[in-house]
């Protein structure tokens, strides 16, 4: 296929404004999809997808198309996620594009996301197309939102494209704009190979699959390549493309999109955002790659049973590979044995994970209460950064701590600016700006502690506003904070699993809730479990699992008054023995105890 026939764009909107739909309405435009094996949101492959009605990964799928000129164009098409926490993927996604297909629902107008995925559409310099799209609801406002639109772009409002990818309305003209507005990709057929590596899997025959965006060459699959970075050889197994499955074909030229099975086992040999060249005629610079992605939220991930943790270690490395944004790193726990310290963009990133681990490689799982990163200045002027609890320093070696801070934008209706204001300000939260984009809907931006919105904030924000506001979060800063310890003990013996760290103001209130919900998910003991909450040596709150009872006294049945207090006596001294020999199992449940603190 001649380069100036070739178009690669990608679909970027907010969560649920219909990228998949339309992905589908266009497989079935093109004819790349048959009538028979099409199904509704066919890109979005896997089960916790079409569960949770998400698009969690990137997918590629190449479309031909005889546009309205008579010509026949070869269409590279990457349907991206457009959950916040998803937001590495859209990026390495439109690094292999040179256009963007931006999709906002009519009866929505623009959301959090929508502005997060168009700036970073804008920063690869990629040409937009605004598409409104479900004009066939009766909430639908499309010259409102079109007016909205025009005013971001710059765009004449009656020249967007207003469609309903449901219904097949409009759809053709969206191909058509791909075709006269997107740029051909400017790649030399000529030069030594260089294609770029957006997306990988582990397939146990095939080794690392590595799918490619070529930007210059072209390869075969008789070439021997390389992996720039790491310097590792290999002859491809196959070359193929993506239509919608992967299909193999003879070769990869210059400006196409597809995939490589390199063959190599080790899923360290060739990661995401590495370049791909030719042993015979290597390029002499690779491609720049991406930005790594710095995680926001970190938990221990452990085995429920010992001897899995090879298994876990094994399943991460794979994971990874389809997952970059995921970083793990080995720890150890006096109550939960060894296993991983993970690194996640968000809590809703950390929950995919936990599913994908325990249904695409069978695990048993174990994970531990989410925190943030803190920046730490010992008392001797050094500075450490530390991802868990139990790496907190003693207090009198503690100069200052930092946590981090990230700057919010909610989109919400102008009557909810009540109840978003009070829920932020709640959190430790502070006001930077407030814009209105029109009589009905406000811009709020605010900047609060990341730990503060890292559990149930969404939630809260949603159900506050009855579904209406929409959040996006960046990165700000780290700041000073007045933060401690909060141990659990269990039984007297402290749980690393379950200590995390709270701000000062909050110590009092988090420990009661924490020791009030673990006395209901501890299962009872022959002996008195005393469950408290410690700072320091200092306990700020005690419960106490009561008892499982035997009557002893059941046979005791007339007689004098004493023979009852013998038993009773007996009972009372091997119930102190058992104490202090007793093991008390920790369920799950008691771990996942610290996701629900602020339910209430």
């Amino acid at each position: 296929m001649r380069q100036k026939l070739i178009r690669n764009f990608s679909i970027i909107a907010h969560i649920d404004h219909g990228k998949s739909t339309l992905a589908d309405r266009l497989l079935e435009l093109t004819g790349t999809v048959s009538a028979r094996e099409m199904q509704a949101q066919l890109l979005d492959s896997m089960d916790l997808e079409r569960e949770k009605g998400v698009t969690i990964k990137a997918s590629a799928v190449r479309m031909r198309y005889m546009a309205q000129d008579g010509q026949t164009y070869e269409l590279n098409l990457i349907d991206t996620p457009g959950h916040v926490d998803f937001g590495y993927e859209v990026s390495r996604a439109l690094a292999a594009c040179e256009g963007a297909l931006l999709v906002v629902d009519a009866s929505q107008g623009i959301e959090a996301q929508t502005l997060a995925n168009l700036y970073q559409a804008l920063e690869h310099d990629l040409e937009v197309i605004p598409v409104i799209n479900k004009i066939d609801l009766i909430s639908a406002q499309p010259d409102a939102v079109a007016a909205d639109l025009s005013a971001l772009l710059g765009d004449p409002a009656d020249s967007i494209l207003r469609i309903s990818a449901k219904e097949g309305t409009n759809v053709e003209q969206v191909l058509e704009a791909v075709i006269q507005q997107v740029p051909p990709p400017h790649g030399d057929i000529q030069a030594p190979v260089r294609a770029l590596v957006f997306d990988s899997h582990y397939d146990s025959y095939k080794g690392v699959v590595a799918y490619v965006r070529m930007v210059d060459g072209v390869i075969d699959t008789k070439q021997m390549l390389r992996v720039m970075s790491t310097e590792s050889d290999f002859l491809p197994v196959e070359l193929g493309m993506f239509i919608p499955d992967m299909t193999p074909v003879e070769r990869l030229a210059a400006g196409e999109v597809g995939y490589i099975a390199t063959g190599l086992k080790s899923v360290r040999e060739c990661h995401v955002g590495v370049t791909i060249t030719g042993v015979e005629r290597p390029a002499p610079a690779p491609l720049p790659g991406y930005q790594p992605m710095k995680p926001m939220v970190f938990a221990g991930l452990y085995p429920s049973e010992g001897e899995d943790y090879g298994l876990l270690r094994d399943a991460l490395e794979k994971l990874q590979l389809n997952d970059a944004a995921l970083v793990f790193e080995p720890e150890t726990s006096q109550a939960l044995g060894f296993g991983f310290r993970c690194g996640f963009l968000g809590l809703f990133h950390m929950e995919i994970v936990q599913e994908r681990l325990e249904r695409e490689y069978g695990l048993d799982l174990v994970f531990t209460s989410p925190n943030v990163a803190y920046q730490i200045t010992r008392t001797d002027g050094s500075e450490v950064i530390i991802n868990s609890p139990a790496e907190l320093p003693e207090p009198n070696e503690i100069t200052e701590i930092r946590e981090p801070w990230v700057k919010i934008t909610v989109f919400t209706p102008s009557e909810y600016i009540g109840v978003v204001m009070d829920l932020v300000i709640g959190r430790r939260g502070e006001f930077q700006d407030q814009e209105y984009l029109d009589t009905r809907r406000v811009l709020l931006t605010y900047t609060i502690p990341l730990t503060e919105i890292m559990v149930d904030f969404y939630n809260n924000l949603k159900s506050r506003t009855r579904g209406y506001a929409s959040l996006d979060y960046v990165f700000d800063s780290y700041r000073p904070a007045d933060m401690v310890k909060l141990d659990v003990l269990v039984n007297g013996i402290p749980v690393d699993a379950l200590s995390m760290i709270v701000h000062r103001e909050q110590m009092y209130h988090k420990g009661q809730k924490l020791v009030s919900k673990m006395k209901e998910v501890i299962p009872r003991q022959l002996f008195t479990v005393p469950v408290q909450a410690a700072v320091g040596k200092k306990i700020i709150s005690r419960a106490n699992v009561k008892a499982l009872r035997k009557d002893v006294l059941a046979k005791c049945y007339g007689g004098d008054i004493t023979r009852k207090r013998k038993l009773l006596e007996k009972q009372k001294k091997g119930k102190k023995r058992m104490k202090m020999v007793g093991q008390v199992q920790i369920p799950q449940e008691a771990f996942m105890t610290l996701l629900r603190l602020d339910e209430d």
